[in-house]
C-alpha cells in the first residue's frame, strides 16, 4: 500500500473518531463472507459504521487525536473492525447476539468518554444509558409531583376538603 493511500486511510478514521462520539474495537478473526455480510446489515439498520482497519493505520490516527486513546493499544492485535456509534449501548447489544460463537467478540471500546477494555466489558456496555434514555428519565421524574396533585384535585371534585383528604391518604 503506497504511503499516499495509508495517510488518507488516516485522516479517514481521524475524521470518523471526531465524527462519533463512541466506537467499539472488535475482532472479526474467523468470520467468513457470509457472517461478514450479516454483521454489515446488522450495523447499517442500528445506525453502526462498520470499518475493517489495519491495526498499525488505527493506531496511527489514535495517536493523531485530541483524545488520549493510549489505553486502546493494547487492544490494536490480530484482525480489527471499528464499530462507530451515536449511541454507546448500540454495539453492545448487537455483539452480545453473537456471544454463544465468540465472534465477532469485543476487544475494547471508547464510549461515554469512558474505556473498557476485554471482552468482559460487553455486559457493561449493554447497560450504558444513552442520553435519550436519561432525559427521558428525568422528564419522568419531574412529571411525577405534578400528576399527584392533577389527580389530587380531580378525585376530590376540586374541592379544598377533599384535595386535603386525597394528599392525606397518599404515601411519600
Amino acid at each position: 500500500m503506497k504511503k499516499e493511500v495509508k495517510d488518507t486511510i488516516i485522516v479517514e478514521l481521524g475524521e470518523k473518531l471526531k465524527q462519533y462520539p463512541h466506537f467499539y474495537l472488535v475482532d472479526v478473526t474467523g468470520l467468513d463472507a457470509e457472517n461478514t455480510s450479516n454483521l454489515r446489515r446488522k450495523c447499517f439498520k442500528n445506525e453502526i459504521k462498520m470499518v475493517v482497519v489495519k491495526n498499525k493505520l488505527l493506531h496511527k490516527a489514535f495517536e493523531a487525536a485530541d483524545v488520549d486513546f493510549s489505553p486502546l493499544y493494547e487492544a490494536l492485535k490480530g484482525n480489527t473492525a471499528v464499530m462507530f456509534t451515536n449511541t454507546a449501548n448500540v454495539p453492545a447489544r448487537l455483539l452480545k447476539e453473537y456471544k454463544k460463537e465468540g465472534i465477532p467478540a469485543l476487544k475494547a471500546a471508547y464510549a461515554e468518554e469512558g474505556f473498557y477494555v476485554g471482552a468482559d466489558k460487553i455486559e457493561e456496555l449493554a447497560t450504558i444509558k444513552s442520553k435519550d434514555e436519561v432525559l427521558a428519565e428525568v422528564v419522568a421524574l419531574l412529571q411525577s409531583p405534578v400528576k399527584n396533585v392533577v389527580s389530587a384535585l380531580q378525585s376530590g371534585a376540586s374541592t379544598i376538603h377533599g384535595v386535603l383528604k386525597t394528599l392525606g391518604e397518599r404515601e411519600g
